[in-house]
């Protein structure tokens, strides 16, 4: 008998500064943490369909994808996930069922409930070196690239 399970769980997120370089996180409203827009790919999608849908999803922002930053896994979990850095080309920034605020920070100071993994690809984007079509492992236990040490949160701009 076959297993109609797919091999891996795949998903794609988005990467996007704004003029100043800040990045656009979103506030989950299941758990109370930030992330990057994007989550799993819907059967047939490929990962830039993905990333477009999702941000749209869950900000209202329509993107065009710039560059691939990397494609991650989980030592053992079966996912793989692209992040890009993608540009903003219209839509209105909103809140949505998937996220209760929406704010830019400096990649200095992300909020520290900010997902370690998501932090991580920033600074992949920020680095430039996974710009090809390469693969990164996340990285257990590893202390925080960014050096998130001021405090951050959901403030009034934020659209809480």
């Amino acid at each position: 008998m076959s297993d109609s399970r797919p091999l891996f769980v795949s998903g794609a997120f988005a990467i996007i500064f704004d003029q100043q370089g800040q990045v656009l996180l979103c506030h989950r409203r299941d758990m109370d943490a930030w992330n990057l827009p994007g989550g799993g790919m819907e059967p047939g999608e490929l990962p830039t369909e993905c990333v477009i849908r999702e941000v749209s999803e869950e900000t209202g922002l329509e993107v065009d994808v710039e560059r691939l930053v990397g494609v991650y896994n989980k030592p053992g979990r079966n996912e793989l996930i692209f992040a890009f850095v993608c540009r903003i080309t219209g839509g209105d920034l909103c809140l949505t069922a998937e996220s209760d605020a929406n704010c830019y920070y400096p990649p200095k100071e992300l909020p520290p409930n900010t997902l370690l993994k998501h932090a991580e690809r920033i600074w992949d984007a920020l680095d430039g070196t996974n710009s090809r079509c390469s693969v990164a492992r996340d990285r257990p236990g590893v202390s925080h690239p960014l050096g998130m040490n001021k405090p951050g949160g959901r403030g009034e701009t934020c659209g809480l």
